[in-house]
């Protein structure tokens, strides 16, 4: 293949260097050549300079191969102009066939705008992000728990509600038994006690740990508290918190869910990404384990102003897309879980012999059928899954305070939603039994009365085949009367109250009638 670059001897304005970085980047993705020898008067990344190509082959440095795209691309990435520098983080994460020093090159090179930009491209190379930096030691009369505990202890009590004081109140005080025990060669289960020790399965230490982010997830709610944890070294301990509970899922998704809070503090992007998260969220954003993945994409969206108007709060998850694209998003679908439920989980494909779940295969078994399934039958759709309280499944159930009303968490659910941009496209919702209550009926004739105002379409299923509760109780949880609102379709569907919302395949009809209300509902949206 050959190239049209410029003559030797001529300056490169934008419309010549465009031309130039194009045959940089073919060859680089053909593995050709270049042979070009070039004159560097200054590091490419600050030269004010056009770039001068020579035939003076005195004053020539010649350059390895793609080595010229490779610096042109960094230079793009600086650009004063947002196109070009979009176009050249893309270039860069559809290179692969780079030397691995070239890679180093762009991560010690590239400021915070590329190295967020390659963190949320999806082809990107690993090689783009540096190792974190070493981590500060921890004193030799100290541990994990103990530093974990004197950063919760740093924080201001003020601006939380009740039930948060509580906790953290609780946290303190148990880290406080356990670091007691440990030092005494025993574990006292004396005091409040762990109201729900047993839950975790794990050994005391990791429970309290537990207990302890618990409760920072929901400082890090507020923003004088994330400027808090930032001052007392709080990124760099949850680091290595990270680092240390590899095979702690549990763990590892609290610690993400604080970083993820703390990055919709604009101010704390730089020390975000200086203390080396950046390179940890972007491996964690290719994990084939959906729930991770979708933790480490909504830090990065947080982090990533670059392409992301919106800001997710905890508990927003974008399913799709997770990463930078070109496919114009033209609509909405939200995914709300009832009591007892979660953001994945209650989304799951219809459980299945234990070999299939365990291949990490999704293509066998889902853990978020929305995200395997949905995603690619519609990527026109951005695809939001919401987890919040619930007086069942939540901590909060066992604070001795008054909980929040039900108009108040749909108050605050609603807040994180406006934050997230959602209203600003056509939306459908997609959303399990909420319950039985009589503010729940209240809230159901509210619904009805708009939907039927506003000539919403709305399809229900409902199950025909009773759900086990333990061993000896069988029921059917949501009746076919109750189910029935009374407008739009209702489907019954011979599963139970559990499967109702978990397709047992791809070709199943409750997602694919599922997914053939969604594309009638948005059919004038999607073609556009």
């Amino acid at each position: 293949m050959s190239s049209a670059l410029p003559d030797a001897g001529s300056r490169l304005g934008r419309r010549e260097e465009n031309v130039f970085l194009a045959a940089c980047v073919e060859a680089l993705n053909r593995g050709l050549p270049l042979q070009l020898t070039i004159k560097v008067t200054q590091t490419l990344v600050d030269r004010p300079q056009p770039l001068t190509i020579m035939a003076d082959t005195f004053s020539t440095v010649d350059m390895e191969d793609h080595e010229c795209a490779a610096w042109l691309l960094l230079k793009r990435s600086r650009s004063g102009d947002r196109t070009a520098r979009l176009q050249a983080v893309q270039a860069m994460s559809e290179a692969h066939h780079w030397n691995d020093y070239q890679y180093r090159t762009i991560a010690q090179a590239c400021d915070l705008r590329t190295r967020i930009g390659l963190a949320r491209s999806q082809e990107s190379d690993l090689r783009f992000f540096l190792p974190p930096p070493p981590l500060p030691a921890l004193n030799e009369d100290s541990s994990i728990e103990e530093e974990l505990r004197r950063l919760l202890a740093s924080l201001p009590q003020t601006e939380l509600d009740e039930c948060i004081q509580y906790f953290t109140s609780l946290a303190l005080s148990e880290s406080s038994q356990s670091l007691a025990a440990q030092k005494g060669g025993l574990w006292c289960f004396g005091g409040n006690g762990l109201p729900y020790a047993e839950s975790f399965g794990e050994v005391p230490s990791v429970t309290v740990e537990m207990f302890c982010l618990e409760a920072l997830v929901k400082h890090s709610e507020i923003p004088t508290h994330c400027d808090k944890i930032e001052a007392s070294g709080g990124l760099q301990l949850l680091q290595k918190m990270y680092q240390l509970h590899k095979d702690c899922p549990k763990v590892q998704r609290n610690i993400i869910r604080i970083i993820g809070n703390m990055a919709l503090n604009e101010h704390l992007h730089s020390t975000i990404v200086q203390s080396g998260w950046v390179s940890l969220l972007a491996e964690a954003l290719k994990s084939h384990h959906i729930v991770e993945a979708s933790h480490a994409a909504r830090t990065l969206a947080n982090l990533d102003r670059e392409t992301v108007q919106e800001k997710y709060q905890d508990g927003v998850y974008v399913l799709h897309p997770q990463c930078r694209t070109s496919q114009p998003i033209k609509a909405d679908v939200l995914f709300i879980h009832g009591l007892m439920g979660a953001a994945f989980k209650t989304w799951r494909q219809q459980d299945q012999a234990l070999t299939e779940k365990v291949s990490g295969d999704e293509t066998r078994y889902t853990t978020c059928w929305p995200k395997t399934w949905l995603a690619r039958d519609c990527p026109a759709l951005r695809i939001i899954s919401v987890e919040y309280d619930t007086s069942l499944s939540d901590w909060r159930a066992r604070c001795p305070t008054e909980r929040k009303s039900i108009a108040f968490r749909s108050n605050e659910l609603l807040q994180k939603l406006r934050a997230a941009g959602v209203g600003d496209r056509p939306m459908v919702w997609v959303s399990h039994s909420m319950g039985d209550s009589p503010a729940l009926k209240a809230l159901q004739d509210d619904f009805l009365e708009f939907a039927k105002d506003r000539n919403f379409q709305v399809l229900s299923f409902v199950e025909t085949l009773p759900t086990s509760i333990g061993s000896m109780i069988k029921l059917h949880v949501v009746p076919v009367d109750s189910a029935d609102l009374g407008i739009g379709d209702l489907i019954p569907v011979d599963v139970n109250h559990l499967n109702i919302c978990k397709p047992k395949r791809k070709d199943a009809f409750l997602y694919q009638r599922t997914l053939q209300f969604i594309r009638e509902a948005l059919a004038k949206d999607l073609e556009n």
